[in-house]
C-alpha cells in the first residue's frame, strides 16, 4: 500500500495479519504467553516483521537493533513484550538520535534511568521510535527526511513529538510503545492515531538526568496504547521494582469505578485559539456519553491568565538555549548547533530576547501550576480537547514553513496540553469516533496530583461504552 499523495478518505497503512500477534492487545498476548501458547522470541520476530513491513512507509523507526534488548522478568505482567523506546532515551547499544542532524548518534553506553526501570517489565526493546528534534515539534517532521505519517491516512501528521511510537502502535507493529510528554507530546499523537495516552503525573516513574536538571521539569514517561488496560498494566508493571513514595500508588486497575464522578467541562484553549467544528464535536459527543452514565458535567473557566501561553513560550524557546549551549556535553561532543532546524534555531534566537523576562515568566509558571490544583477543589476530573484542531496534513506543521508561521500554527493547534506538564498533574487523551475523513477524534482528561486511578477507570468505562474504532476495520465511507 503506498502512502498517500493527498488527503483522502479510506487511506490507512497497517500490519495486522494471522500472525502471532493477530489483533491481540498487550494483555491479551502476555496471557498467550502465560499459558505457554506462544514464546517471547515469536512475538519478537512476527513485530520486526511487522516493522520491516510498514514502518519504512509510515517513517516510524529511527532505529532498528539487530539485537533487542530484554531482561526477563516472569513475574511482571509484560514480560516478553515487544516494544521500542522513544529517540531521546538511551539504550545501552542503540543510538540516540533526539530526531536532530545535528550530532552524530553514537550507541548509548549505559541505559537511562528511565530505560533501567522500562527493562525491569521484562519486555523486548526492538528499537527506536523517531521524534522530531528535540521535541520541540507538535508533528514529528524535518527538514531533510520524510516525516513520520498517520497510519489512518499517511497524508497527515501523526502528531509529536511521540510520533514514531504513535506510528507504531497505532499500526499493529506493537502492542504499545514508550512516548515521553513534556507539552502533550503523549497525548497529541495518542489523539491523532487513535490511541490511549498518559502523561503521569510529575516524578511517577524515574526521571533521567536532564529532566531532573531543567528550571521546571515539565516531563512524564509513559506509553501509547491500543487499550486503557494496556496502559494500566503498564503502570502496574513500572511500579514493581520503583515507585516514588512521595505520590499514592495507582497499583491493579482493571475497570471502571462505581463512583459517580464531578466533571469540569473546558473549552477555553490556551492562548485564546478557537475550536474547530470537528474538536468541539468530540468534545460535546463525549460530555453527553458522561452524562448518560451518570457523572455530573459542567462548565469551568480557565484557571490561567493570558500570560500563560506568553510564558509557556518563553520556557519553551530556554529549553532550546540550553540545547544549543549545552549540547556538546549533554548529548554528543559532535553536537553542531549551526545545523539545528528553524523550529530549534528560532527558539533560541528568541529566548536570547526573552533572557530579562525569564525570571519573571519562571516564577509565573510556577505559581501557574499550584492554581491549576484549584479546579479540582469541586471537581474530580477535568474534560478538555486535546487540541484545538484535529489533526493537520504533513506540511502545515513542517519546520520549513518558516518560524514565524510555525509558531503561529502551533500555538492555534496546540491548545490545552501544557498546563498539566507546568502543573505536574496526570492527564489521558481517550479515543473518540472517527471524523467524516475517517481519521480518529479524542478528548482529555485531567485530575489532580497523582490520581491516575481515577483516570484510568474513566478511560476504562468510556471504552466499554464506546469500543474505540481500530484502523483494521473495515473501510467507512466519509
Amino acid at each position: 500500500m503506498a502512502p498517500a499523495s493527498g488527503p483522502g478518505p479510506g487511506v490507512r497503512v497497517h500490519a495486522f495479519t494471522d500472525d502471532v500477534l493477530g489483533t491481540l492487545d498487550a494483555v491479551a498476548l502476555a496471557e498467550l504467553l502465560a499459558g505457554g501458547e506462544v514464546r517471547a522470541e515469536e512475538l519478537t520476530e512476527a513485530a520486526m516483521r511487522r516493522a520491516e513491513q510498514v514502518a519504512g512507509r509510515l517513517g516510524a523507526v529511527a532505529h532498528q537493533a539487530d539485537r533487542p534488548r530484554r531482561t526477563p522478568d516472569p513475574g511482571s505482567p509484560l514480560d516478553g513484550l515487544p516494544t521500542y523506546v522513544k529517540d531521546n532515551e538511551d539504550v545501552r547499544g542503540m543510538p540516540s538520535g533526539h530526531g536532530t542532524r545535528a550530532l552524530r548518534a553514537v550507541p548509548a553506553r549505559e541505559d537511562g534511568s528511565y530505560v533501567s526501570q522500562l527493562l525491569t517489565t521484562g519486555m523486548t526493546v526492538l528499537g527506536k521510535s523517531r521524534m522530531p528534534e528535540f521535541g520541540f515539534n507538535a508533528s514529528t517532521e524535518f527538514v531533510d527526511q520524510p516525516p513520520a505519517r498517520n497510519p489512518w491516512n499517511p497524508a497527515y501528521s501523526v502528531g509529536g513529538s511521540s510520533g514514531g511510537a504513535a506510528a507504531l502502535v497505532a499500526a499493529g507493529v506493537v502492542p504499545l510503545a514508550h512516548a515521553n510528554d513534556g507539552g502533550g507530546s503523549i497525548r497529541i499523537p495518542a489523539a491523532a492515531a487513535g490511541l490511549v495516552g498518559l502523561k503521569p503525573t510529575r516524578g511517577r516513574h524515574r526521571d533521567d538526568a536532564q529532566a531532573r536538571s531543567l528550571p521546571i521539569n515539565l516531563i512524564s514517561e509513559g506509553v501509547v496504547s491500543r487499550s486503557v488496560r494496556d496502559t494500566a498494566v503498564f503502570v502496574q508493571a513500572m511500579e514493581r521494582s520503583w515507585r516514588n513514595l512521595s505520590l499514592p500508588p495507582i497499583g491493579q486497575v482493571t475497570g471502571p469505578s462505581s463512583r459517580r464522578l464531578r466533571i469540569g467541562l473546558l473549552d477555553s484553549p490556551l492562548g485564546g485559539a478557537r475550536l474547530d467544528p470537528t474538536t468541539r464535536g468530540a468534545l460535546e459527543d463525549t460530555a453527553q456519553l458522561l452524562e448518560s452514565l451518570g457523572h455530573h458535567v459542567d462548565p469551568i473557566p480557565l484557571p490561567v491568565g493570558e500570560p500563560f501561553a506568553a510564558d509557556f513560550r518563553r520556557y519553551w524557546a530556554l529549553l532550546s538555549l540550553m540545547v544549543s549551549v549545552g549540547g556538546k556535553v549533554v548529548l554528543h561532543r559532535s553536537f553542531n548547533p549551526a545545523r539545528v532546524d528553524p523550529l530549534s534555531r528560532g527558539l533560541r534566537q528568541e529566548a536570547g530576547r526573552q533572557l530579562p523576562r525569564m525570571p519573571v515568566a519562571l516564577r509565573r509558571l510556577e505559581r501557574v501550576g499550584r492554581r491549576a490544583l484549584r479546579m479540582f477543589g469541586d471537581h474530580e476530573v477535568v474534560l478538555s480537547p486535546v487540541t484545538t484542531q484535529r489533526t493537520p496534513v504533513l506540511g502545515h506543521l513542517s519546520p520549513m514553513v518558516g518560524y514565524d508561521t510555525l509558531m503561529q500554527r502551533l500555538g492555534d493547534h496546540v491548545g490545552f496540553p501544557p498546563l498539566a506538564n507546568v502543573a505536574g498533574i496526570p492527564s489521558i487523551s481517550v479515543p473518540g469516533e472517527l471524523d467524516a475523513k475517517g481519521l480518529p477524534t479524542s478528548t482529555m482528561f485531567s485530575a489532580g496530583w497523582g490520581d491516575e486511578r481515577t483516570l484510568l477507570e474513566l478511560a476504562f468505562e468510556i471504552e466499554q461504552a464506546r469500543a474505540f474504532p481500530r484502523i483494521d476495520d473495515a473501510l467507512v465511507a466519509a
